[in-house]
This record gives structure tokens, sequence and C-alpha cells, in this order.
């Protein structure tokens, strides 16, 4: 395909961490895209595999940034979006295949819904058919979630559709939008850097959207997989994200609620042998309550969106992947949260 002055420049950033042959597989498919205007930014976060100087080799075209400490996922990126020529910027996991028209659609939505985050649909890379996400939602409670994973594809979406926040697998949106939201929040270091994000966007009346004609294939979670110290970050990151993001009054209403579902959630650590795991996160709160009150003070100052008007957009369940909890306790949890849920939101709203 043939450049031309009405394609912008993409930056497209590969945040790498002992990733291997997923990585040199992601580059490879990422220059294989059809839309004709983009640059190539692998980040490595001290990789002891090798697979960066690798890649580099095999690509030369990629520009290679290695950091000299491993800085997380959210920092990670920020130095890449730092570094980055583009108008549009992409975040993409470095787990990633994509189709060869993928940043064309993403492109095209842009082009019709103007500033917003968007993120493609996701299959499985192992299972072709099976759905990892159609959009992420957030629930009132600080949970987020993707869309009909685990599912076979129907087809049935095609259009562009508004979510509660664009997973951080791969995120497109312009250099612009980023400057209004800010960049990745680093005291998050990973997980939730995506729903933290979309929620601060909200706020300021910046929405986030599904692409289904954009595809993309994605291993999921090479590093941790389902492990103690992922549970870890998810209730630690989820907390904060709570404390930061509702107001003080907000809060206030949700109190009860929230303890009792922080009751389920201490049986479910527990349940799992996480229970360090979830007496770590809840230390690790207390101990940063100083900086998170200011960065709660940071936030409010900034919102032109209510708290009532994007919980109006939450959904009551959540959906809770089958390898991480039984169908049965999956249910029984639902079922307290969607009537915890529709109490709250009787209050709010």
């Amino acid at each position: 395909m043939v450049k031309s002055n009405s394609d912008p420049l993409v930056s497209i950033i590969i945040l790498n961490y002992n990733a291997g042959n997923l990585l040199l597989n992601c580059v490879d498919s990422v220059f294989k895209s059809t839309y004709p205007n983009f640059e190539v930014l692998v980040v490595d976060n001290l990789s002891t595999d090798n697979s960066h100087v690798i890649c580099k080799e095999k690509f030369e075209k990629i520009q290679l940034i290695e950091n000299k400490e491993n800085l997380g996922y959210c920092e990670g990126n920020n130095v890449g979006i730092r570094n980055a020529k583009g108008k549009f910027i992409v975040i993409l996991n470095p787990d990633t295949i994509v189709e060869p028209s993928w940043l064309n659609h993403l492109m095209s939505a842009y082009n019709e819904f103007g500033d917003g985050l968007y993120q493609p649909k996701f299959f499985s890379l192992n299972e072709k058919l099976v759905l990892q996400s159609t959009g992420n939602m957030l629930h009132v409670f600080g949970f987020g979630f993707a869309k009909n994973k685990g599912k076979i594809d129907d087809g049935k979406i095609k259009l562009v559709e508004e979510i509660n926040y664009a997973s951080g697998t791969c995120l497109f949106t312009s250099k612009m939008v980023l400057d209004k939201i800010g960049l990745l929040d680093p005291f998050l270091f990973l997980y939730h850097d995506d729903l933290d994000l979309g929620w601060r966007a909200a706020h300021i009346g910046i929405n986030s959207f599904y692409v289904p004609k954009s595809i993309i294939y994605h291993a999921e979670s090479y590093s941790l997989k389902w492990s103690s110290k992922k549970f870890y970050w998810l209730e630690r990151n989820r907390k904060y994200c709570l404390l930061t993001h509702y107001s003080k009054e907000t809060y206030a209403k949700m109190r009860l609620p929230l303890f009792l579902v922080d009751v389920c959630v201490w049986l479910f650590y527990l349940s799992k042998g996480f229970l360090v795991a979830k007496i770590k996160a809840e230390l690790d709160i207390y101990r940063n309550r100083k900086a998170i009150k200011i960065r709660y003070n940071q936030l409010e100052k900034i919102k032109t969106v209510s708290d009532k008007e994007l919980i109006k957009k939450f959904p009551d369940e959540i959906f809770v992947p089958k390898n991480v909890s039984e169908p049965i306790f999956n249910q029984l949890f639902n079922n307290i949260l969607s009537t915890l849920s529709k109490k709250v939101k009787k209050k709010i709203i």
C-alpha cells in the first residue's frame, strides 16, 4: 500500500519482558500490516532472554529502547509514548498476532467517532475461534472484565460500539487524547492500568470503543498466568482505583456494600490459597494512603462527568473465567454482586 498525506503516522509501542519468540512473531505480524505509515518501538524492561536483541537483529526498522530496570507495564509503556513520533499511539502486548487490516479499521473508527480509546476484537492465539474480549467492562465495585471471554464468536456484532474501557492488550488512541487524560499511572505497575486509564478518560468525557472489524490474537498472561502475584496486583489496584476515582460522597454511600464485597473477596483468596496476596495488597494500600489522597485530589479537580453518570453505564454482574473459579462460586458471587450493585445504584442514581 502506498503512503499518502491522509495516512498519519501511528507509533506502535510493544513492551517486552522475556517474551521470547512471542515478541518476534508479534513484530513480524505488525510489519505485515496494510496500513502504510507506522513506526514500531520495542521497549525492553531488562529482559534476560535476549529476545529484544534478537528482535532488533531480525527487524532493523524497529526502534529499540532498553530500560535500565524493570519499570513495569505502565511506566515501560510511558517510556515508549514519550519517544513516539506519531500522531496516533498503539499500545500492543508482545504476546499478540495482528491481522493485516487491524490498524486500518482502528483508524477508520477513530475518524468516525473521534477522541476516544479503541480496542480490537481479541481471539485466543491457541484457539482461533474462541473470543478473549469484545470490549472491557467496569463493575461499580472496581472489577474489570472482558465481554464474551471464552465464547465462540457468532459474528453478530459488526458495528463499533461503546464500552467501559479499552483493553491494554491493544489500545489505540491519539497523542492528543493522552495529553488530555495523562499517561498510564506508574503506581499501578501492571494490571488494571487500562481500567484506570479508561475510567479517567470517561470522567473527562472521553469514551472507549470496541472495533469488531479490527482483529488480533492474544496468548494472554504469558508472564504471570493466574498466580498469587497476579492476584496481588489485581486486588491492590482495584482498591487503588476505587479510592482515587470515586468522590468521597459516592464512596460514603457505598461503604457497607463495599465491606460485604470485600468479605467475599477475602473468602475467595482464602479458598485459592492466596490469603497472603490479599493481606499484602491491603497493607500496600495502607502504606500508600498519602500518595492515594494526592492522586484523588488531582483527579477530582479535572472531573467533568459525575460518578452518577458513569455508574449508569456499569453492568451489575462480572465475568469470571472458568480457570479462576468454579461455576457455582461464580454464580453465587455474581448474585451477591448484582444485588449489592442495584442497591448502590438506587442510592447514587
